[in-house]
């Protein structure tokens, strides 16, 4: 079984409900329900409009099948998260899209399963919706942006989400997001290029040197687009790791931590792949998409074949690893 971790799909019944009671969720739409619509928070934030593919499933299943895919693991667009909205409406807001992705998952369950995403501007809500999200809903883990509304996850007061996603004994995956482009990466899409893997690394590194790891040290988690920039310098991370005084970083150098994290395969170069391979193990990365995002990987298990796996580790990548993180059948 062809497994994809990085995949979205956003339920139009979503939208549909906003429409019906915009109060209710913080939130309203602009326009329809579906592709063309866009969501507006109460907050202020105006995400960019919704498109076909990220609403539908009934095309999926043939980009699945050309891709080789046999199931996905999804997640809702990572802007809608909302972090920005007050806490008691975004517990709202987070049971709405998690109610709705899991009857979508639950009417396809021989192709779909899904993360559960959380309302992170409050801990202790984050660590009630994903409980629900994996006992009630199925969730195979969690899905967070890197920053709660700007302050990065090792920055942030989590730890009753952390300690909720260990005894839960699931993963959460680390999704970058960046609704409203920054000034200097607002064209030529560097916002997806740069900023987002920015976003990813910036969030590790307060992970580690925020103790977060060392405090939870069972604590699962994955980084997508191959754990942005964190691999590729982790020598920084280590020069800087020695400047540091008693009290000021993690127990250990930041390359100790490489093989706490797992890793998806969308990196686009078969030589950053391999190098990823050669740092932290085969057995720590997943095959992933990003399906239907226009920076996605259409040929996920080619990318996989060019970069000189063995047999074994093309099985680990593209199934077994996810199969024991997620504890799904073979």
């Amino acid at each position: 079984m062809t497994i994809d971790v990085h995949a979205h799909y956003v339920p139009a019944s979503i939208l549909k409900a906003v429409e019906q009671n915009p109060s209710l969720y913080g939130s309203r739409l602009d326009g329809p329900p579906g592709a063309g619509g866009c969501l507006c928070y109460d907050y202020g934030l105006t995400l960019r409009p919704f498109y076909h593919a990220l609403l539908d499933l009934d095309d999926r299943w043939e980009v699945m099948a050309r891709q080789g895919v046999d199931r996905q693991v999804l997640s809702v667009w990572a802007d809608l998260f909302g972090y920005g909205m007050p806490a008691e409406d975004g517990a709202r807001w987070h049971r709405l899209m998690n109610d709705r992705l899991g009857e979508e998952v639950q009417e396809h369950s021989e192709r779909l399963s899904m993360l559960a995403s959380v309302p992170l501007q409050d801990a202790h809500r984050a660590a009630t919706e994903l409980e629900y999200g994996v006992k009630e809903l199925g969730a195979l883990g969690g899905v967070v942006a890197p920053s709660v509304d700007g302050i990065n996850l090792g920055e942030s007061p989590l730890d009753d989400f952390w300690a909720a996603a260990v005894e839960l004994d699931v993963p959460i995956f680390i999704h970058p997001t960046q609704p409203v482009p920054a000034p200097r990466t607002h064209n030529f899409g560097l916002n997806v290029i740069v900023q987002y893997i920015y976003d990813s690394t910036v969030s590790v590194g307060t992970l580690i040197f925020g103790g977060v790891l060392d405090r939870f040290p069972d604590l699962k988690l994955i980084l997508s687009h191959g754990g942005g920039f964190f691999s590729y310098q982790i020598g920084r991370f280590d020069r800087i790791y020695r400047n540091m005084g008693p009290g000021e970083a993690s127990a250990q150098p930041p390359s100790a931590y490489l093989g706490r994290f797992w890793y998806d395969t969308i990196v686009h170069n078969a030589a950053a792949l391999s190098f990823l391979r050669d740092l932290v193990g085969s057995e720590k990365i997943l095959l992933g998409t990003d399906y239907p995002f226009p920076v996605d990987d259409p040929d996920p298990i080619g990318s996989v074949g060019q970069v000189g796996f063995s047999a074994q580790e093309i099985t680990q990548v593209t199934s077994g690893n996810a199969q024991q993180l997620f504890k799904l059948p073979e």
